[in-house]
């Protein structure tokens, strides 16, 4: 068994050629197995020359500047909007329940005679069933099995669902003790589309509340991006997240840092080769991005050390439209889809 590195281009030699037969047939095996670690060793060891090259100056080139990115999100904030078959579902749900709770008398629930019975009698003439959100439906009826809606029916629409249950809640009921009319005031729920939707405001937060929104900034002649800036020589990529975001957005933001290690990254190669501050000749640039949540407040460039001069809050589907594409698809895997 032949070693050593002379041993190895031996084989190598005799393996190329095919005329060495003192080559044993478990060194060829093994050659052929490890050709990718002698072939390193090989290129590593010597130059053109002949001559030894120290590890230090056979290191792998080019160079690349490394950065430090930030994915700062705010998570959606409302659920989403139901699909068609699932508001069907739904609703087929409700009215099959209303069916189900016809074993109990509605004397379980109002006692005879009271106000609160005398106004569930009307409400049920009127619309023939307990329930407020299921339409007119007499789960008591010969037609009861009949219980699904027509296509484009609109009772199984949030909107109409709500506005039912606020009609039925707000109206007129009638008081035996003070033989007056009373009338409750309830107050409606916040709206799923914001006066930031309706204006298109790409700078609040307060916008598309069913979506996940990721913080953007513009440089000075430059394109849009995640903040990023260069890794400090005694800096970390978790330490140079955080201060490349207090450096860009500022400090006006309760924001939280998820893990310490990178959640993707993205490289570019310049178009001609750069040079570093120290003179190092740079082919491109590495930027490792680490994922983090607001919690409160708002990003802020004022005085930002970073030159940027704009920030937009976007969606993924957003995201695709303003920024290069190359950039796009190193970094569309990070980001939810909703």
């Amino acid at each position: 068994m032949l070693a050593g590195s002379n041993g190895m281009r031996r084989i190598a030699t005799a393996l190329r050629s095919g005329a060495d037969s003192s080559v044993c047939r478990s060194c060829q095996e093994a050659f052929g197995r490890r050709s990718y670690s002698s072939s390193t060793a090989a290129a590593t060891s010597q130059n053109a020359t002949g001559a030894e090259i120290p590890p230090a100056q056979s290191a792998l080139k080019p160079a690349y500047a490394i950065k430090a990115g930030v994915v700062l999100s705010r998570p959606p904030q409302i659920t989403r909007d139901l699909t068609s078959f699932e508001k069907a579902y739904y609703f087929y749900q409700k009215r099959l329940n209303e069916r189900l709770a016809l074993p109990f008398t509605k004397y379980f629930y109002y006692k005879r005679g009271t106000p609160a019975d005398e106004d569930y009698k009307r409400k049920v003439k009127e619309r023939l069933t307990p329930a407020r959100d299921i339409g007119r439906y007499s789960a008591y009826s010969k037609d009861a099995w009949n219980d699904e809606l027509l296509v484009g029916a609109v009772e199984s629409e949030p909107e109409h669902m709500v506005e039912q249950i606020f009609k039925d809640a707000e109206s007129v009921s009638t008081s035996q003790q003070e033989g007056t009319a009373k009338k409750e005031e309830i107050p409606r729920p916040a709206p799923r589309v914001t006066e930031a939707d309706l204006k298109n405001d790409q700078r609040s937060l307060n916008r598309r509340l069913q979506r996940t929104l990721y913080l953007l900034v513009k440089p000075k002649d430059g394109q849009w991006q995640f903040p990023t800036s260069l890794v400090g020589p005694t800096e970390n990529l978790r330490t140079a997240a955080e201060r490349t975001l207090e450096q860009s957005a500022g400090v006006n933001m309760n924001t939280w840092f998820v893990g310490y290690h990178p959640i993707g990254h993205y490289s570019h190669i310049f178009e001609t080769p750069r040079k570093d501050e120290t003179g190092q000749e740079l082919a491109g640039e590495k930027t490792f991005f680490m994922k983090s949540r607001i919690m409160a407040g708002q990003a802020d460039l004022t005085n930002n050390q970073l030159g940027l001069e704009d920030f937009k809050w976007l969606s993924k589907d957003e995201i695709q439209h303003v920024v290069p594409l190359d950039y796009y698809l190193s970094i569309r895997n990070m980001l939810s889809e909703r």
